[in-house]
This record gives C-alpha cells, sequence and structure tokens, in this order.
C-alpha cells in the first residue's frame, strides 16, 4: 500500500513537470445507469478480462451529459473518454440517446479541431445484457488508447 502510494505521488510529480512517458494511461467512461453501467457490472461479475486503466462515471442517462464533461476530463488530463449508454429505441428515459447520439456526433467532429486525436474519443451503446460487448468495447478502447501513449500538455 505505501509502495502504491509512493508510485502515485512519483507519477503525479513526473506529470507536474511535463513527463508523461512512463506513467500510465488516464480514461474516463461516461456511463448509463440504466444499460451500459449494469453491462459493465456484469462484465465483471461474469469476470470477464477488462483493462485497468479506465474510471467510471455513474449518470442517469448520457442524453444527460453535457459535451463540456468530456472537454473537462480532457482538460484535467484524461488521455479518453469513452460514453455508452442505451440503445437507441430502449432508453429508460424514452429519447435520452436520441439527444446523446446527437450531441455525441457533432463533439465527435469537433474534438479533432481542438488539438485531441479522434481515436481518444469514443461513444457507444451497450445494454445491460452485453457484458461481453461492454468487454470488447472497453478493452479495444483502452487499448487503442494505450497505443497513442499518454497526451503531452493540457487541451483547450
Amino acid at each position: 500500500m505505501v509502495a502504491s502510494a509512493q508510485n502515485k505521488e512519483a507519477g503525479s510529480a513526473a506529470v507536474s513537470e511535463g513527463v508523461v512517458q512512463g506513467r500510465p494511461i488516464k480514461v474516463v467512461a461516461i456511463l448509463c445507469n440504466w444499460c451500459s453501467y449494469a453491462g459493465a457490472d456484469g462484465a465483471g461479475t461474469a469476470r470477464l478480462s477488462q483493462p485497468h486503466d479506465f474510471r467510471i462515471v455513474r449518470v442517469p442517462c448520457t442524453g444527460r451529459v453535457d459535451p463540456l464533461l468530456v472537454f473537462k476530463a480532457f482538460e484535467k488530463g484524461a488521455d479518453g473518454v469513452l460514453i455508452s449508454g442505451c440503445h437507441p429505441g430502449d432508453c429508460h428515459y424514452s429519447e435520452g440517446n436520441y439527444y446523446a447520439r446527437r450531441k455525441f456526433e457533432l463533439l465527435r467532429r469537433m474534438v479533432p479541431h481542438l488539438g485531441i486525436e479522434p481515436e481518444r474519443f469514443h461513444y457507444t451503446w451497450v445494454s445491460a445484457s452485453e457484458a461481453a460487448r461492454w468487454q470488447e468495447v472497453v478493452t479495444t478502447f483502452v487499448t487503442g488508447v494505450a497505443e497513442l501513449g499518454p497526451r503531452e500538455g493540457r487541451a483547450l
């Protein structure tokens, strides 16, 4: 436990000094409570192999996610942001994922203009019964971000 805390302190010191190589990547996954979070939970319960380089932010509905939250994650040092919600037509709140799809498609087009590689942002749909699909989505995304390596500097 002490060694882990020392590694975290050393890692944050390296980032603050501008040295980003050698630190683990940071991926933020924003998940809908009703579908994608349940799918991720199912993958964990089934003990499906998943990467450990991501943190989940659980939201009631992806339709209520402000695109500025994605930019804030990048600004605070995230190397990648993954958003996942209910399949269109399957939303617990009827139309939330339709609103989400419109917002995130515009966001996906805007990310490169802000100096962020498009591969660092992804949105998808995963239902509660798709634990294996969640495993595939998160593994593919985190692996892709890891290949890009840690982002240098701050975006925006």
